[in-house]
């Protein structure tokens, strides 16, 4: 196995579609993906993962069921399992997302948006 340094910038710049995930490293059994995104997600939740979602440019909005969490550039945010939440960029948003591999975007909602690809970056 091979170390090397994994630069943001450079990985984001790789980004070449919107909405597409798209891994860029792994510790254990956690990974790490990047998404350029710029829509309004589905409500879902994880049963059996927490979900970190941290905001390298634009902003983030996550609803809740009780309140909607705003995200700037350099804030993260701790989902835990079983919360249902609702993502949606403000324009372009560059996120980091860090969960299990083999994650559904989607959780336990499923359907159109579902990205099943583990594609490396």
């Amino acid at each position: 196995m091979s170390v090397n340094v994994v630069s943001l910038t450079e990985k984001i710049g790789k980004l070449k579609e919107q909405n597409e995930y798209r891994i860029i490293a792994q510790m254990n059994d956690y990974q790490f993906k990047l998404i350029r995104m710029d829509r309004e997600f589905i409500w879902h939740s994880h049963a059996d993962t927490d979900e970190t979602f941290f905001v390298i440019d634009g902003e983030l909005e996550i609803a809740l069921r009780d309140k909607i969490l705003k995200l700037k550039a350099n804030e993260m945010v701790v989902i835990p399992k079983g919360i249902e939440h609702k993502p949606k960029s403000i324009g372009e948003c560059k996120i980091m997302l860090i969960e299990p591999g083999g994650t559904l975007n989607t959780g336990n909602a499923g359907g159109q948006l579902t990205d099943t690809r583990e594609e490396w970056l």
